[in-house]
């Protein structure tokens, strides 16, 4: 490909937003791996592994709070502004969570392990919003895998500083390196609005004319309802796949740090280097796959890695398992999966999709465990139950993945270049 071809699919503009706001989700990403793997690991020292579907339970009801402040930001603020501002809350509250672990209060472990699920879905959102509001599909068939990768060298980083620092310096401390994260996250995401221009809602959509939320817009479309169903059906795998994991983890290293360290090993080393070698390919993927043949291939690879944990069940097929569908969730899924979002309409690409993928990914995750504790208050749950559910899931999966992609071949597109999806 010449430099005049290169220029003209990848304007200079494109360039720079596509790499500024790989870097802020590298810095988001690798701030992560701390607060997650420390996070995890001080829940299960202070309540239990088997507590944890408890906390998920609290989680959609705070990812919906947050998500309406966030809509009345975006509407108040615009979305460059409602990003910085939610970035620089994030770090406050993360800071002031670890001053209250360390003064000896065990529901700020809580608090924070909540709170982990629900800023870094808001955020890394935002951050997609404004790349579906930028890219054309062709651009994004190129630009989304690599996008990812860049991204993921933070998780990387972040996991393998975890997995060193944990022992020596204790977990509670490494929530300082997540909050202070947001910081460069949140500088390089203003160097990408200022590389690509913020974009701007048309006028029926100006201030949250048709609602802060994105619900309104949600349901009025049958294509976003699928898409809503297709991360409901995804997270309630994912949900059953980690408390499985975690309590095959919890059995085999009882020891707090040296659990915070296999936790960052997991999260940054293996599950990064994985996701990130199917991020780079996958590129080469949505080029000459198309996503109609692609998104149904994925729920088959969890249907077959579901069924290998309920046939030999340990640490090596649990973490097998639930790392196959973070990787895929992270690289292909994910790429493959915003391109649906580019052609929609300015509220469908920052109100509803902050429905569909933050909260939509926190209620599946929040309502299956809810259920999950209700039925461990009646009678023990095997832990064959977890990874059949996951198999069930991934079955509906490919059914409404394939009713989705057809719909997706068939969308309209109206005087604003925008697909009509009230349908």
């Amino acid at each position: 490909m010449d430099d005049t071809v290169t220029e003209q699919i990848f304007p200079k503009r494109i360039l720079l937003t596509a790499v500024w706001i790989a870097l802020a989700g590298s810095f988001l990403l690798c701030g992560y791996e701390f607060i997650r793997a420390v996070s995890t690991s001080l829940f299960i020292e202070a309540y239990g592994a088997k507590n944890l579907p408890r906390a998920m339970v609290a989680v959609p009801p705070s990812v919906f709070l947050l998500l309406y402040l966030y809509g009345r930001l975006l509407s108040w603020l615009g979305a460059k502004r409602a990003l910085l501002l939610t970035s620089i809350v994030s770090t406050c509250l993360i800071a002031g969570a670890y001053q209250l672990i360390i003064m000896g209060y065990p529901i700020a472990a809580a608090v924070i392990y909540v709170f982990r699920e629900a800023y870094i879905v808001i955020i890394i959102e935002q951050y997609w919003s404004l790349v579906n509001s930028t890219l054309t599909p062709k651009q994004a068939r190129w630009i989304n895998g690599p996008f990812c990768a860049i991204a993921t060298i933070g998780s990387v980083t972040g996991g393998s500083l975890v997995a060193h620092l944990a022992p020596s310096l204790g977990s509670e401390v490494l929530l300082l390196f997540a909050a202070g994260s947001l910081l460069p996250a949140a500088l390089f995401a203003m160097f990408a609005y200022a590389a690509a221009g913020e974009p701007q809602p048309t006028v029926v959509e100006q201030g949250g004319q048709q609602g802060h939320t994105g619900l309104k817009v949600l349901a009025r479309s049958r294509y976003l309802v699928f898409l809503f169903l297709l991360i409901l059906t995804t997270q309630v795998v994912s949900t059953v796949l980690d408390l499985r994991f975690n309590g095959l983890v919890e059995a085999d290293i009882t020891d707090k740090d040296m659990r915070t360290a296999f936790y960052g090993r997991f999260y940054g080393q293996w599950l990064g280097i994985s996701a990130f070698v199917l991020q780079l390919c996958a590129g080469l993927v949505l080029r000459f796959i198309p996503i109609r043949i692609l998104h149904p291939v994925i729920p088959l690879v969890h249907l077959i890695a579901g069924a290998a944990l309920t046939i030999a069940p340990s640490l090596r097929s649990g973490a097998t398992a639930f790392l196959l569908f973070k990787a895929l969730d992270y690289s292909l899924f994910r790429a493959a999966k915003e391109m649906l979002y580019i052609p929609l309409s300015f509220d469908a690409r920052y109100r509803a999709k902050q429905v569909i993928d933050s909260f939509g990914y926190r209620f599946a995750k929040g309502g299956s465990a809810g259920v999950i504790t209700v039925i461990g208050f009646v009678m023990a749950i095997p832990g064959a139950a977890f990874s059949i559910t996951a198999m069930v899931m991934a079955i509906l999966w490919s059914g409404i993945v394939l009713n989705l992609t057809k719909q997706y071949q068939n969308l309209g597109t109206g005087n604003n270049g925008r697909a009509n999806i009230d349908k």
